[in-house]
């Protein structure tokens, strides 16, 4: 601990929620597709496509089981740059959180986007998956997404 300004005493801390979950059918087979490079969503009875899929329809609480192909390309809808990451991120390189709409997606998802520069990041752009060389059916499948027509 270390005292600032007025005395008061500060400590820096980084506060984790490890936890397991099962998959069940639907992220089962969302994860299978990473495994084999592919992206799927589920369709809800209204037509909408969630990426990640859920096993129910958040609007309407219906079940939400047919799995359609998405991607792999998609854009960025919104993004915060990482200057200084930490041991655990995806990569050990300033990089951006971003949410990413994949073709034929009607919602985003959370990944890591490799731009090099803050300054070539953009909300709007087109991004495309980068792979791991080992795929085991994952979210870390995906090392990361890059703008389009850099790899």
């Amino acid at each position: 601990m270390a005292s600032g300004d007025g005395g008061l005493l500060s400590a820096s801390h980084i506060v984790e929620y490890p936890y397991r979950r099962s998959t069940g059918p639907v992220m089962g087979r969302f994860f299978a597709a990473l495994r084999d490079r592919r992206f799927e969503g589920v369709k809800t009875a209204r037509g909408r496509v969630l990426v990640p899929p859920t096993e129910y329809d958040p609007q309407t609480g219906e079940a939400a089981d047919e799995m359609v192909p998405v991607g792999p390309g998609g854009v960025v809808t919104t993004w915060a740059w990482v200057s200084h990451p930490r041991a655990k991120h995806p990569l050990n390189h300033p990089f951006a959180w971003a949410l990413i709409q994949l073709d034929g997606a009607d919602t985003a998802m959370l990944h890591a986007v490799d731009t090099g520069v803050e300054s070539a990041m953009q909300t709007g752009m087109r991004v495309t998956p980068r792979w791991r060389a080992q795929t085991v059916g994952s979210i870390n499948d995906v090392a990361c997404f890059e703008p389009e027509g850099t790899s």
